[in-house]
């Protein structure tokens, strides 16, 4: 078995430096074990809303596995630390093994997140392409932040739909939110997948491997959502390259935030 995933700072957020194989038996080693699980997969968005948000960024770094999504945080990972890493962890392609092993092994599981149009289309694909999968129930986000009590609510409602596994896409930083104030209340693994939803419903379309494999995802998916994401790209992603420069060339103090961040009172939903 490979050994485990070892936390490496980039830029201040611990990223594990994985693979698909150990982040899937981290999953159901703690699906079949039900033990809470927190896990998200971050690309250069995740990361930079850990830096410039040190509260989120000590949320991210409470988080038990976090998983390199996308060329550009491998390669850091890979730059920094040497971690030999010969390709991502995306979240589409973690949900896909996740989901698959889970078929395999009657793991249900409880879909969390997005529009209810979404997660009808999705549900429809799992059901063709994955007909032993078994989903113990599905909840379209409600696109506001919960009211008091509310997270006991939803534990108890999918708790009780005797899920094993739970995927989250309400899109980052939101479900990293959701995640990290849901894992004290369920006991299994909890998963923020982002666009993962989206991709496998048919509602995006992926670009081909050599696109990813350059790491130029970014650049096909500001093709396809330009007013949505233009500032994402195109403001974040120099400033990682620049704060990366740094911390390679030691100009930045080395490790994560020291403070910890507390459960929030009004996490998104």
């Amino acid at each position: 078995m490979d050994p485990r995933p070892v936390k490496k700072d980039v830029l201040g957020v611990l990223v594990d430096a994985t693979t698909h194989d150990q982040a899937l038996d981290a999953v159901l080693t703690a699906a079949r074990q039900q033990r809470p699980l927190a896990v998200t997969a971050l690309a250069v968005h995740g990361v930079m809303t850990g830096v410039l948000d040190r509260e989120h960024g000590a949320r991210l770094n409470s988080f038990d596995l976090v998983t390199p999504d996308g060329q550009p945080v491998r390669w850091a990972l890979n730059l920094l630390h040497g971690a030999a890493l010969t390709e991502p962890v995306c979240g589409p392609d973690l949900t896909l093994h996740v989901l698959r092993a889970a078929a395999d092994e009657g793991l249900p599981v409880y879909l969390y997140g997005s529009t209810r149009q979404t997660l009808d289309l999705l549900m429809m694909n799992l059901q063709n392409s994955l007909p032993a999968l078994k989903i113990a129930g599905h909840e379209p986000s409600g696109f506001r932040t919960a009211r008091p009590g509310e997270d006991v609510e939803i534990a108890d409602r999918i708790t009780a739909s005797g899920a094993r596994i739970v995927l989250v896409g309400l899109g980052c930083p939101r479900q990293e939110i959701f995640v990290h104030a849901m894992r004290p209340l369920l006991s299994m693994p909890l998963l923020a997948v982002g666009a993962a939803f989206d991709f496998h419903a048919g509602n995006l379309r992926r670009p081909p491997l050599w696109v990813r494999r350059a790491g130029l995802e970014w650049l096909w998916r500001l093709g396809l959502e330009p007013r949505r994401l233009w500032r994402r790209y195109l403001l974040l992603n120099p400033l990682y390259l620049m704060l990366l420069a740094g911390q390679w060339a030691g100009l930045r103090p080395a490790g994560p935030p020291r403070h910890t961040a507390d459960r929030p009172a009004g996490f998104p939903v």
